[in-house]
């Protein structure tokens, strides 16, 4: 387990919750429709906190850990980020710049599967 990816994951995992709920008590009326652009953002975001505490708990039999934690925290950043000042603000520019983000997280993924092809543990 490593603490420092540990304390990554948790931070992404407080920041979805708290973004989540804001999002559900405190713009639904707001956002009318664009709630549920809203909410793919929290999804996402929710989803990978859970993947970074999946590799931050087995850290020590990865080789790039901080590689893929890294590739998640990056993508939920702009992927769901972008979303969510889409969602508030209407600037639909922001959606250019959405797939950056999801091309993060799938680097992530692929990172996490590459692990799979490896032999023994290397350095992080």
């Amino acid at each position: 387990m490593n603490r420092t990816l540990l304390t990554v994951a948790g931070v992404l995992g407080l920041t979805a919750v708290m973004l989540g709920a804001f999002g559900a008590h405190g713009l639904r009326e707001r956002l009318g429709p664009m709630i549920e652009v809203y909410r793919t953002g929290v999804l996402y975001h929710l989803v990978h906190a859970l993947a970074a505490l999946a590799v931050a708990l087995a850290a020590d039999r990865l080789r790039r850990p901080r590689l893929i934690v890294g590739l998640f925290g990056a993508g939920v950043a702009i992927f769901s980020g972008t979303l969510y000042l889409l969602a508030i603000t209407g600037l639909t520019w922001l959606g250019a710049i959405t797939p950056i983000g999801g091309l993060l997280l799938m680097a992530g993924w692929a990172a996490l599967i590459l692990e799979g092809f490896g032999r023994g543990r290397a350095s992080t």
